[in-house]
């Protein structure tokens, strides 16, 4: 079995013509051989959120580490840590998640010497800062005996095969503009995960995390999922190298075509090797 990571993040159409920066983020880990971890992050972009774009960066970066040091203090003992994920992953992990992602704030505005707004009271308020940097967060491990997706947020975990395109997870979806967020209070109260057993792969296989200027460019969740499936039609006719190449310029399309917003698309392409 081979494994092909790759991704991309672009700046929105609206936002090239605003002169607005992307403010999506992405980032991976290959661990070894039969374990990655990916995670996309979407700062909120707001006139309330200024540096929503550090925070992106922040909120993928705080997720693969943190996953990163799971795994390693389970070395060896992946049913165990399976175990743990599902127990605790969305009160225990999410809340270490939460707080270091605040913590990782906090650190970065005063180091950047920030203003830093007062309360009612007069003393530091760290809320108003956190809004400052508000993002969302999405994450995925895959390893050779289960898959563990977090979510805080909008965006899309997608998983195909031959058999058909399904959400890895079921996130809480929210009406409107509006979306859970990092920035928030006790934010890891709206975290939503889930664990999977992994069997025998069924080659092949792709993961696709995504921020929701990819959805948003459908016109319906069939239509997306016909494009989750155009690109796993792609990957087994092209390979992912020439994918890959291309997935630029065809996120750019997407943003012109549909919602204008920033598009970050991440994959992991598991095969037989047939096409690289």
């Amino acid at each position: 079995m081979k494994r092909f990571v790759f991704g991309a993040a672009v700046q929105g159409a609206s936002h090239v013509r605003n002169g607005k920066e992307c403010q999506d983020s992405l980032r991976k880990v290959e661990k070894d051989p039969d374990t990655v971890i990916l995670a996309v992050a979407d700062g909120h972009g707001s006139e309330a959120c200024p540096y929503s774009r550090t925070g992106s960066d922040i909120a993928v970066k705080v997720f693969c580490r943190l996953m990163s040091n799971y795994l390693d203090r389970y070395a060896g003992q992946p049913e165990t840590l399976m175990t743990f994920f599902k127990r605790e992953g969305d009160t225990k992990v999410a809340q270490e998640i939460d707080a270091e992602w605040k913590r990782r704030v906090w650190k970065r505005h005063c180091a950047g010497r920030r203003e830093i707004p007062t309360d009612e009271q007069g003393e530091k308020d760290k809320n108003a800062v956190y809004t400052m940097y508000g993002s969302t967060l999405i994450g995925l491990v895959i390893t050779g005996t289960f898959l563990f997706a977090f979510q805080l947020g909008d965006g899309d975990i997608m998983e195909v095969t031959e058999h058909g395109v399904h959400n890895v997870i079921a996130a809480d979806k929210i009406l409107g503009t509006e979306t859970h967020s990092l920035s928030r209070n006790e934010s890891w109260k709206k975290a939503v995960t889930c664990i999977k057993r992994q069997s025998e792969p069924k080659l092949p296989v792709m993961y696709m995390l995504s921020s929701d200027g990819m959805s948003n460019s459908y016109k319906s969740e069939e239509e997306f999922h016909k494009t989750c499936r155009g690109y796993y039609e792609l990957l087994r006719e092209h390979g992912a190298r020439a994918v890959s190449r291309h997935l630029k310029e065809w996120l750019r399309e997407t943003s012109e075509l549909g919602c204008g917003d920033d598009i970050t698309a991440l994959f992991a392409y598991l095969t037989d090797g047939a096409k690289e």
